[in-house]
């Protein structure tokens, strides 16, 4: 069961990978119009800071972007790999556990409160770390809604619904981007807005096999095996037939995601 404070652990080795193909561009566009220069931002699990980096361009020298992410091989990754942005400071902590005595114009988070089994509890905390009409911007994951044309081998669907089932039984969200808004509101946010940010991989496509190949990644999850969801023949069945299929017969897939964002209310107002 996780921490009542802790992102879950995450398999290292396919994580860093997933996240070192990440760009603004490309995993958060829907952002991109809000970022102006000067402002100063937080990046609630940032992984190795891929995203940050494309925040920090936009925003300038004369603003700042801090990252945060609790697997400290992430932070040290980005430390290396973003060395050259001045605008940049990547940090080894959990949000609960985060205090500074900065607030933000903007907190940004993508695809990380899935991770969580108390998210409204992330949004309270980072709301606190938010300026008075300070913007906080949240993109995530509707799982149950996942789309492969055609379907994948039947060793993978069994896979993915026993992922599903370990992440529901362990007081993760499958559909958290429907509850968003929800969410927002129940925290005090005014002007909450919610973006269709899905991410529609097609064959031929440069990234397809790597972007669709995902879930060959996240198979490499052994805490599935190890907590009695699925067996350790079937994983790997798994990876193998899907890898096979992605090769051969995959045509396309959806993940679908929403961007949610609101204000916190001027205290002056």
């Amino acid at each position: 069961m996780l921490n009542e404070n802790k992102i879950i652990n995450r398999d290292h080795q396919a994580s860093n990978k997933i996240f070192d193909n990440r760009s603004l561009e490309k995993d958060y566009a829907t952002l991109i119009p809000i970022l102006e220069e000067g402002l100063r931002v937080l990046d609630v699990g940032c992984g190795t800071g891929a995203i940050s980096n494309g925040i920090a361009r936009i925003i300038g020298p004369n603003g700042h972007i801090t990252g945060i992410d609790n697997t400290e091989k992430f932070i040290v990754s980005g430390k290396e790999s973003y060395s050259g942005t001045k605008n940049l400071q990547l940090v080894h902590c959990d949000l609960f556990n985060y205090n500074t005595d900065e607030k933000f114009d903007l907190i940004v988070s993508a695809r990380t409160l899935q991770w969580l089994n108390n998210p409204k509890d992330a949004i309270l905390k980072m709301k606190e770390l938010l300026k008075p009409g300070g913007q906080l911007s949240i993109l995530d994951f509707n799982h149950e809604k996942l789309e492969w044309d055609p379907q994948p081998p039947t060793s993978m669907q069994l896979y993915y619904q026993s992922f599903l089932k370990w992440r529901s039984d362990a007081g993760m969200n499958n559909h958290i981007s429907d509850e968003l808004v929800d969410y927002f509101d129940g925290a005090g946010f005014i002007a909450i807005e919610a973006f269709n940010s899905d991410e529609i991989y097609k064959k031929g496509d440069d990234n397809f096999l790597s972007r669709i190949g995902i879930w060959s990644k996240v198979a490499n999850l052994k805490q599935v095996v190890e907590e009695g969801y699925i067996s350790e023949e079937l994983r790997l069945l798994a990876i193998e037939e899907y890898e096979e299929w992605i090769i051969g017969e995959a045509q396309r897939m959806t993940m679908k995601l929403t961007e949610v964002r609101g204000r916190k209310r001027d205290e002056y107002v």
